[in-house]
């Protein structure tokens, strides 16, 4: 857990979001920190998260786009910017030099743990945002209000308040004694195995969830669910909630919309991976985390 008094703590500090004159006297501090997200990729340099200040780069905030008040590290603040409507970012004067573009996806497991939260936090809320221009319910161009954390419909018959949303999914490793079910997902590179997931539907538990998509997409029934671990997922906007649970049922009927392959693996087999041609998510995915705890029992 992290140390409450140490100064790379990170506060999400939400009593501060509806104070504008904080966060106007934030915007002219020159330490505080800027995180610049462009068409959904990250500033990352040196295996880190970019963090220019304003001191560096006040320009960005001249740029068309979302400005929205993270929280704090330490005592000092932190905003997200969509820098999207520039056509190179790296040719800006506040960014030139600063680092590269990167997904996400690609870096998130290498960067520090602070800067993977920052940025999953940061990548999340700008395209919430990017998709929330408008009011789900009049069509009214809508606002960023409490410091980007929520958007109001403009209309004076409507005044929505919209609020950034997660969708809760289920990630599940299928246990059949020195076996786990995993699948090659038809959006997913071919040869990549990995752990079986889905979204929770309105008024369905999560317990429920993990039943209702291991069979639909497998054909597998499953018994002794038990709960692992969370992870945020802002790919674009996700929860992935992780279980194990134990395999009631051996044979596999594939969901060929999801699905190109599943198969019952041994911990030897996924150990032998390289060698038998197939690859797993690494640790910093949930899904890998899970395998490797299944390796990690026998």
């Amino acid at each position: 857990m992290d140390d409450p008094s140490s100064p790379h703590r990170f506060d999400r500090a939400g009593h501060l979001r509806k104070d504008i004159d904080f966060l106007e006297q934030q915007l002219r501090a020159p330490d505080t920190l800027l995180i610049p997200i462009w068409r959904s990729l990250s500033l990352v340099a040196n295996a880190e998260l970019a963090l220019p200040t304003l001191a560096s780069a006040a320009g960005l905030l001249s740029v068309d786009g979302e400005l929205v008040w993270l929280g704090q590290v330490g005592r000092t603040s932190c905003f997200a910017i969509d820098v999207s409507s520039l056509p190179d970012p790296l040719l800006h004067p506040a960014l030139g030099g600063a680092g590269e573009f990167q997904d996400l996806r690609q870096i998130g497991g290498s960067l520090p743990r602070l800067h993977g939260e920052l940025a999953a936090y940061a990548r999340g809320l700008v395209y919430w945002h990017s998709r929330n221009r408008f009011c789900g319910v009049c069509g009214a161009p809508t606002a960023s209000r409490e410091g980007g954390h929520v958007r109001v419909c403009r209309s004076d018959n409507c005044k929505t308040l919209i609020f950034p949303r997660t969708d809760p999914a289920v990630i599940v490793l299928v246990r059949d004694g020195d076996q786990c079910l995993l699948g090659n997902h038809q959006r997913g590179p071919k040869g990549m195995y990995t752990t079986l997931a889905g979204f929770v539907e309105p008024g369905e538990t999560i317990e429920a969830a993990v039943e209702r998509e291991i069979e639909e997409e497998s054909g597998v029934r499953v018994r002794d669910v038990r709960y692992f671990r969370s992870q945020p997922w802002p790919f674009p906007a996700s929860l992935m909630i992780g279980f194990t649970a134990v395999a009631a049922s051996h044979e596999i009927r594939i969901a060929e919309d999801e699905l190109r392959d599943a198969r019952w693996f041994s911990r030897h087999e996924i150990r032998q991976r390289d060698a038998l041609g197939f690859t797993v998510p690494g640790a910093y995915s949930l899904a890998g985390q899970l395998i490797a705890a299944f390796l990690e029992d026998g």
